[in-house]
């Protein structure tokens, strides 16, 4: 073998591995859960108000770390409680609603790789119930967010690509070094 092919041999072996490496671990970091429904449904017009709302995602959710409030038109919360993580889904239970309109859900959660979720939906109580709201406490409101706007999700909460990229070049540059330092012994 000449040394030309030998060191051809070399700086392709160092290529296939640093490819392999990057490919390898980038693949868990770019999965997130998503938001893939609601009961009662985002949007949905409702004659009486729900006991209970759930919240479905892609992904398990953790226990513990969640929070959903439901807040009416009148800026009151009508949430019941702590909202319970079970699977994919995060449920938190309504009081009797107040005055007919439009109710926001805001929700913050955790999904199990660790990555915070969050968002409003919403949906319109079209007759006034007998219930009413408490004055909203401490807890993230839905209803700071503008009108039939979605609060942002706080980020795409995966490492970003650029060390990567830098890890790479330096990877590869370092083993082309190598190979061609090798090629002249």
């Amino acid at each position: 073998m000449t040394r030309v092919g030998r060191l051809a041999g070399r700086v392709t072996a160092v290529l296939v591995a640093a490819g392999l490496a990057l490919f390898l671990g980038a693949g868990p970091a770019m999965a997130h859960a998503q938001l893939e429904g609601s009961d009662p449904p985002d949007g949905a017009s409702l004659a009486t108000g729900p006991e209970s709302v759930t919240i479905r995602f892609s992904d398990t959710m953790q226990a513990g770390f969640n929070t959903v409030t439901v807040i009416g038109p009148d800026r009151l919360a009508y949430q019941d409680g702590d909202a319970v993580a079970a699977n994919d889904s995060v449920t938190v239970k309504v009081k009797p609603l107040g005055p007919a309109g439009k109710y926001d859900i805001g929700y913050r959660v955790v999904s199990d790789d660790g990555h915070p979720v969050s968002g409003v939906l919403s949906f319109t109580l079209t007759q006034a119930g007998t219930g009413t709201g408490v004055p909203v406490s401490g807890a993230p409101q839905a209803a700071d967010a503008p009108a039939g706007e979605a609060a942002a999700d706080t980020g795409s909460g995966g490492a970003p690509v650029w060390p990567w990229i830098v890890g790479a070049v330096v990877l590869v540059a370092g083993g082309v070094a190598l190979a061609l330092r090798l090629g002249r012994n």
